[in-house]
């Protein structure tokens, strides 16, 4: 029966992503990269092919996050605003059970959109190179997905859900960045603010490896 009702809700999920015309917005998105990504390789005066490739993947894979993570927090967001979640969780249903549904359907809406995603890539680079990028953006739309829910269930509202799920992708994305700036310092390295900077910074490190399991 638990089953059953999981299924059902990732199922209307996936409905709803489908008449609310996300997979139309999300190609219309796609095609304006695509156009711009000449623009790009217009504009190269070296290695236009390889600067093509990589604005394209670049941008393709923020606008990919950015449509799915924006689909999720306003979907949820305007359940609350309808009762509609009221109205779930007075049938026999666990909350447990409406949120494992929610992350089932929301994570089979992200498998379309990284299918999406991929075919502009390879008209561009090698089939296998992107074969490799799509998994990679597969599943990481599938861990977006997952924290934009945990967030819009804890916060309640659009904007506090939001900044969160923004400040934890632009640190995910520089957190390397970060740590090799930091190994490798102007000043004096054995000053203290150098130090401690530098413990806070392999600590964030650390904090993402441990969270990014329960995610995925």
């Amino acid at each position: 029966m638990r089953r059953r009702q999981i299924v059902i809700i990732a199922r209307f999920t996936m409905l709803e992503a489908v008449r609310t015309r996300l997979f139309w917005l999300f190609g219309g998105v796609l095609a304006l990269v695509f156009g711009v990504t000449f623009f790009i390789q217009q504009l190269a005066i070296i290695e236009s092919s390889r600067l093509q490739i990589e604005f394209s993947a670049a941008a393709t894979r923020l606008a990919a996050v950015f449509v799915l993570c924006l689909h999720v927090l306003s979907s949820i967001v305007r359940e609350f605003n309808d009762k509609g979640l009221e109205l779930t969780l007075s049938f026999d249903l666990r909350r447990s059970d409406y949120v494992l549904g929610r992350l089932l359907g929301f994570g089979a809406v992200a498998l379309p959109l990284a299918l999406l995603a991929t075919l502009p890539q390879l008209l561009l680079a090698p089939v296998p190179a992107a074969l490799q990028w799509g998994l990679s953006l597969a599943l990481e739309l599938v861990m977006m997905a997952a924290l934009s829910l945990f967030c819009i269930v804890t916060f309640t509202q659009l904007m506090p859900a939001a900044a969160f799920v923004c400040a934890f992708y632009v640190l995910a994305r520089a957190l390397t960045a970060i740590r090799l700036i930091g190994g490798a310092p102007i000043i004096d390295d054995n000053a203290l603010s150098h130090r401690i900077m530098t413990w806070v910074i392999e600590a964030l490190a650390l904090v993402m490896k441990l969270v990014r399991p329960f995610l995925e």
